[in-house]
């Protein structure tokens, strides 16, 4: 496991200061929110972007509460440094595999996103065609229904929300 002293002196995690503490956790509280509720509103219509808002939405309640409760800031390598913090601070093995897959969701898309780039055909099948968009549809529904909506309801328990 990664010790959060070792986050912090590779300049991955620093402490929030109190004047700035509240701001930011703000920022956060708002900022899950309406990727979670964007999320929900372009699942039928754009679903890659519904797991896409839904990943956010998992990384930015997990920096919420690393901010509230243990007054860290992720500063570089977000998206990784945040899951080692979690899996340093947090000791719930269901919260860990959530957040991993929602990561591994994300980071599929984004793959998706560099072959498309370099075959730019396979992007436009996507568009195109009914049965991916009807794949994207159910990949995001089940994606929200068991990956993001339980692990926000349990990120929000260790807030005390």
């Amino acid at each position: 496991m990664v010790k959060i002293e070792i986050l912090m002196n590779e300049g991955k995690l620093s402490r929030i200061s109190e004047l700035e503490k509240k701001r930011y956790v703000n920022f956060f509280a708002q900022s899950y929110t309406e990727n979670f509720e964007h999320s929900i509103f372009v699942m039928e219509r754009f679903p890659r972007w519904s797991i896409i808002s839904g990943y956010y939405a998992m990384h930015d309640i997990t920096k919420l509460l690393l901010a509230k409760e243990f007054g860290l800031r992720v500063d570089y390598k977000v998206h990784a440094t945040t899951i080692k913090a979690v899996r340093e601070l947090v000791r719930n093995k269901e919260i860990l595999k959530l957040i991993e897959r929602g990561y591994q969701e994300f980071i599929s898309l984004a793959n998706d996103l560099a072959e498309a780039k370099k075959e730019r055909v396979k992007a436009q099948y996507y568009t195109g065609t009914d049965f991916m968009r009807k794949h994207y549809a159910e990949s995001a529904s089940e994606f929200s229904r068991d990956v993001v909506i339980p692990y926000i309801e349990r990120i929000r328990k260790l807030l005390g929300e």
